[in-house]
């Protein structure tokens, strides 16, 4: 009868400890869902932190980009580069004090006169003559050197000629406008002519 007893109570202790143990593995499982998520599981990635970038897939579509992932910053466009300058009187330099283009002369007054236009150098390296016609009175003794055209096509330096043989060439291709170099002397007559060869 003992005996008896005692297997009851075992039997009874054993189920009592089976229902403990599960009570409490239920307890936990009922407990999960409550549960608040944990500082480090929750707390936004901080700034320089690195963002985990899912691998490609095997479809060979582009994996989504996460959501707190931020774009990639783009290099903005390069600045066009300034137009080059084009030549005109913009980039005209000063008006040249020694130099003329001279288009005609006259012999009136008993002493020959040469038609000229004061100007300036524009960007190709070139005279232009610009501004009203003067009249500059020319020596004849003046001191004159010549180069293509007035010389023949083929003269590069300058070759010296008299004053009659520069107003017999005006006379026959009057307002070409060559430019040349001058001086005057005390009495404001050119003294000096010099030829600048142009191409």
């Amino acid at each position: 009868m003992r005996a008896v007893r005692r297997q009851v109570a075992v039997a009874a202790l054993a189920v009592c400890g089976v229902l403990a143990l599960t009570a409490c593995q239920n307890g936990d499982d009922l407990a999960a869902p409550d549960a608040k998520p944990t500082a480090a599981a929750s707390a936004p990635p901080t700034a320089g932190a690195t963002v985990a970038v899912p691998a490609p897939s095997t479809t060979g579509a582009a994996p989504k980009p996460s959501a707190t992932a931020t774009p990639a910053a783009k290099n903005p466009p390069a600045p066009a580069p300034p137009p080059a300058p084009t030549c005109g009187a913009d980039h005209r330099m000063p008006i040249s004090p020694d130099t003329i283009a001279v288009h005609r002369y006259t012999p009136e007054g008993g002493m020959t006169t040469l038609i000229v236009q004061h100007g300036t150098y524009g960007c190709p390296g070139r005279f232009e003559p610009s501004g009203a016609w003067t009249y500059i009175p020319i020596a004849e003794t003046a001191k004159i050197t010549a180069t293509a055209p007035i010389l023949g096509p083929s003269t590069v330096m300058g070759k010296p000629i008299s004053t009659s043989e520069l107003t017999g060439w005006l006379d026959t291709h009057p307002d070409k406008g060559l430019p040349f170099r001058y001086h005057l002397n005390a009495a404001g007559v050119i003294d000096t002519l010099d030829e600048i060869y142009v191409k």
